[in-house]
């Protein structure tokens, strides 16, 4: 039976994979999930008849009580709430994970310290990914603010933290003893809070993909303390893909992945010569709706801003009003815009907007100089000049889409206030830009309007 449990294991390793490489392409996702989850499904199954196994009837209440909770949660979250959700089912992978080792070494049935080696790994990296995905759903959430949290000596508090629960990890492998398992997790769970407390909600893809990160690598050293085969294959793919996106990510914003981590980006920048010299010109709707009216090339730019306000079936509207005048219409999508990789992607296809409508920031930056009017709508940081411009400013060299070659700007924004990363953006007092200050929705519905009674 144990050798059919491991060929089972195998098959749903392989259609683990399958699935990874289909969710790579918007066209293939959707079949891809359901790869995926054919094969959590046969995992789930054929574990059920492992030699031994006791416990039955906790098993299956809690396997039909947690699918029943994610069946419910899944099925009422908001796609503007994707992130959380995301980012709390993560940290739920990551917990697993850390519950897994907690068993383990209580039960002390681990052979040799070579594996104790690595489920004490696993429970620290687990553990950490649980307790800091707590607090990027809280961030998210606005269950609390997601500005940086910083206090004196934190990062000598939180390397004093991990410092400890490494030492706790090695005094766990030579003597096993409760108390120390107990320290063990605390300090952990503590390290994973204290590091996530200083990243701001600007930097959520990244965190959440460095968390994801950790929650495969943390699986894949279960399974091989475990002696799963799918644990170790699952993990290490998940802990891989979760790997290159992090750096992807980070490239992204043109900064390394400890400087998202350690640099406390996103506090207020009180340099003087990040000021910027005029004033920001605001627009009405009417002339607005005229501006895009007779524009052949209107290039959408999307942010965190159109999520928070819940307009992406409004941006579609408005996207089908300029269509039905035959001007092209397209969208300009930063890497890191949201709150999470592809949130924007997610947001507009939830919406119906094509994906060859989408383009990335490569694609679409050399076509702004021939584009009659750029509507950003809710981005702040990736369309800011200073990032080529100001070797002053903290998002200087972070590649952005270069929205002010166009000859025409409008901004829709709720206010005159900063973005995540603190600083002032040259392009909204710009000579060609105009604002539209208000909720994003409400103004494109009104965009909408007024482009029909014309």
């Amino acid at each position: 039976m144990e050798t059919i449990i491991q060929i089972a294991y195998f098959a749903a390793a392989f259609l683990f994979i399958v699935g990874l490489k289909r969710m790579s392409s918007p066209l293939t996702a959707r079949n891809g999930i359901v790869w995926a989850g054919g094969a959590m499904l046969l995992a789930v199954i054929v574990t059920l008849f492992w030699p031994g196994l006791e416990n039955y009837a906790l098993i299956i209440i809690a396997v039909v009580v947690g699918s029943s909770i994610a069946w419910i949660l899944a099925k009422k979250v908001a796609m503007t709430d994707m992130p959380q959700m995301i980012a709390i089912y993560n940290g739920m992978g990551g917990g697993a994970a850390a519950a897994i080792a907690a068993v383990e070494l209580l039960q002390g049935q681990i052979p040799n310290a070579g594996l104790m080696t690595l489920a004490v790994l696993g429970g620290l990296i687990g553990s950490i990914a649980f307790s800091g995905s707590l607090v990027a759903f809280a961030k998210l959430q606005r269950l609390m603010g997601d500005r940086p949290i910083t206090f004196p000596f934190q990062q000598y508090i939180n390397l004093g933290t991990f410092a400890l629960a490494f030492l706790a990890g090695i005094f766990l492998i030579l003597n096993p003893a409760h108390w120390i398992l107990a320290l063990f997790f605390f300090l952990a769970l503590g390290f994973g809070v204290m590091m996530t407390l200083p990243i701001g909600g600007g930097d959520m893809p990244v965190v959440i993909s460095l968390f994801n990160a950790l929650t495969g690598l943390a699986v894949g050293f279960e399974g091989f303390a475990m002696g799963n085969a799918a644990m170790i294959i699952a993990g290490t793919v998940v802990g891989a893909a979760g790997t290159l996106l992090t750096i992807l990510m980070a490239t992204a914003m043109n900064r390394s992945i400890t400087n998202v981590l350690f640099s406390a980006f996103g506090q207020e920048d009180t340099n003087p010569q990040s000021c910027v010299v005029g004033s920001l010109k605001p627009m009405d709707i009417d002339d607005a709706a005229i501006l895009l009216a007779y524009s052949d090339k209107v290039v959408i730019v999307t942010g965190y801003g159109m999520a928070v306000a819940q307009a992406q079936h409004k941006v579609r509207e408005l996207m089908d009003a300029l269509e039905k005048r035959s001007i092209t219409v397209k969208f300009a999508v930063h890497p890191v815009a949201g709150r999470m990789p592809g949130h924007m992607n997610v947001l507009l296809a939830e919406a119906g907007v094509p994906y060859e409508k989408l383009c990335d920031l490569e694609d679409i930056n050399p076509e702004f100089s021939n584009t009659n009017v750029s509507l950003v709508i809710g981005a702040n940081d990736v369309v800011n000049p200073a990032a080529r411009t100001n070797t002053t400013s903290p998002i200087y060299g972070m590649p952005i889409l270069d929205v002010d070659k166009s000859a025409n700007v409008l901004v829709i924004k709720r206010g005159a206030g900063k973005g995540f990363a603190g600083v002032e953006n040259e392009l909204f007092f710009a000579d060609n830009t105009r604002m539209l200050y208000g909720d994003a929705q409400d103004v494109v519905n009104k965009l909408v309007q007024a482009l029909k009674k014309l």
